[in-house]
């Protein structure tokens, strides 16, 4: 287990880097958070077709003549709301597994279902995020800035779908007659493990997507 997660942090963290280098690189609109730009360059990026109606939309004129606001997508709020589902399902783990290690299969099966429920809303929010960023014209093919950011945010969210899946097969296999065999906490444990990385690497993306600025 430990030598898969290590894999998955050089996984992970050359897709934060290949985020980095194209955030940096972001011209025209949508950005992620409010940024300036010449209104020149906007109109000329409109007029050829570089970016969509809707992602223009966005900008309007600033107090400085020739310069336009255009408003960041990225709403912190939202997904402060989805970060904290995902460090509570931490917690539900955190006790799905005590329950697993001290013979309490009740509390274990509780537990079990709260982090996969948690799991699943987190993955409501970023669905919404998603559609949301779509209808504002970000998407895959927009720029390398919308690629590296689905495919980070994507790759992210297809972990804690795996999870969740591994969590049910822990679940299922609990209500059997031999429950989870002789070492349930081993097996929750290491379920555990994974849980929790995937919710490591969220702080990090939330952090350097999201938190910091352009």
């Amino acid at each position: 287990m430990w030598i898969f997660l290590g894999s998955e942090c050089l996984f992970f963290g050359s897709l934060i880097a290949t985020y980095l280098i194209f955030k940096g690189e972001i011209d025209l609109p949508p950005f992620p958070s409010e940024t300036f730009i010449e209104t020149a360059y906007l109109e000329e990026a409109v007029a050829s077709g570089e970016i969509t109606e809707v992602a223009s939309h966005l900008c309007h004129e600033s107090s400085e003549a020739g310069i336009s606001v255009c408003e960041g997508i990225f709403d912190i709020p939202l997904t402060s709301q989805s970060t904290f589902v995902l460090l509570m399902s931490s917690v539900a783990m955190v006790l799905a597994v005590y329950g697993a290690q001290h013979n309490r299969p009740m509390m274990m099966k509780f537990w079990l279902l709260a982090t996969m429920l948690l799991g699943v809303i987190f993955l409501g929010y970023q669905v919404y995020e998603f559609r949301t960023f779509g209808q504002e014209g970000l998407t895959l093919e927009t720029s390398q800035f919308g690629a590296s950011f689905f495919v980070l945010t994507g790759f992210h969210g297809t972990h804690v779908a795996v999870g969740v899946l591994i969590l049910g097969s822990l679940l299922l296999a609990s209500f059997r007659r031999r429950g989870l065999g002789s070492e349930p906490g081993f097996q929750v444990e290491t379920a555990g493990l994974y849980w929790h990385f995937v919710d490591i690497v969220w702080i990090v993306i939330f952090t350097v997507l999201y938190l910091i600025p352009a």
